[in-house]
């Protein structure tokens, strides 16, 4: 079977909503294919719901992100203070927080794509020429995406594993670890968006002869 054919696969398992087809769709080589085409496809819709909601451009990631720290904070908080002074603990109390912390890390990564308070090397850049500033800019955003699509397609099939094996939270009974293990190639998709967002206004201000590369600062608004 041919990698496109593979690719194509994938969908009716998809379709099928068996978490045991998906997984056996995903572990071929047609995934990367599909992966790619997909968080392509995903990544302009989230661009133009941005761009048709602005809120969401502006507070999506960020409320992901604070509302996860207030929650591993209020679990941490109590349980400590049940623990200590009732000598009680929920069992889920020291497996839900590092689930949390992993949706807090990739929603902020996808939030500081769009800040550029990635490694980006701002002060060599702006000593290149303006056509080799756009070249490195345009790197940025290739090597970006192909980590996302690397990190989107390996996701999914370990979310595909994870919901055929009814994998658990430790500590709880009937809550499975595959709902959190989802959030990441959502993650991703954002981060993606991100990526083409920053692409095109790159685009939009070479051709205005606007300057190219500004120093980022970590929480500072994006332009």
């Amino acid at each position: 079977m041919s990698i496109l054919s593979e690719a194509w696969a994938i969908i009716p398992a998809f379709a099928s909503n068996d978490s045991w087809e998906i997984n056996q769709a995903l572990r071929t080589q047609g995934a990367w294919v599909f992966g790619s085409i997909l968080l392509l496809l995903g990544s302009m819709f989230v661009l133009w719901l941005y761009k048709r909601v602005p809120l969401l451009d502006k507070h999506l990631e960020r409320t992901i992100m604070v509302y996860s720290y207030l929650l591993i904070a209020a679990i941490i908080f109590v349980e400590v203070f049940r623990r200590f002074a009732m000598n009680q603990q929920v069992p889920w109390s020291t497996t839900v927080p590092p689930l949390l912390f992993m949706i807090m890390a990739w929603y902020g990564c996808a939030y500081n794509v769009r800040l550029r308070t990635h490694l980006s090397f701002a002060e060599f850049r702006t000593m290149m020429p303006r056509l080799g500033q756009m070249i490195t800019l345009a790197l940025d955003a290739v090597l970006w995406f192909g980590f996302c699509v690397i990190v989107f397609t390996a996701t999914m099939r370990v979310t595909a594993l994870s919901a055929t094996n009814f994998q658990i939270v430790s500590g709880t009974d009937n809550v499975m670890l595959w709902w959190f293990l989802v959030t990441i190639p959502v993650a991703f998709v954002l981060m993606s968006a991100r990526v083409l967002e920053n692409l095109l206004e790159d685009i939009a201000r070479y051709k205005s002869g606007e300057p190219l590369i500004k120093q980022a600062i970590i929480g500072e608004e994006p332009a």
